[in-house]
């Protein structure tokens, strides 16, 4: 059981819509190459696993915005934790779908 999950929405700031789209899109990657469980939604992405982790992808995501030609970047951050255990992306939502 995971005992934290993470939403975040990063906001880089660029020229133009289809910048910051190619932007995030990298950031996407980036945390399917975590290997964590995600969730990408319309308006953020949701992680589960160790929080230390999970928070070192969101750090992560900061930095590469600016690599991939953001000039700032404002993320979004909602953090549940608890050390027992969390319910899991599926168990939040399997009976809306």
């Amino acid at each position: 059981m995971y005992k934290s999950s993470v939403s975040f929405q990063v906001l880089p700031k660029t020229a133009t819509d289809e910048k910051t789209i190619a932007i995030v899109d990298k950031v996407i990657a980036m945390i399917k190459k975590s290997g964590v469980t995600f969730e990408v939604g319309p308006m953020e992405t949701t992680m589960e696993g160790d929080l230390e982790m999970l928070l070192t992808i969101v750090k992560k995501a900061q930095y590469l915005c600016i690599k991939a030609g953001a000039k700032s970047v404002f993320t979004n951050v909602k953090i549940a934790y608890n050390p027992k255990g969390v319910l899991t992306i599926n168990q939040k939502i399997k009976k809306y779908r």
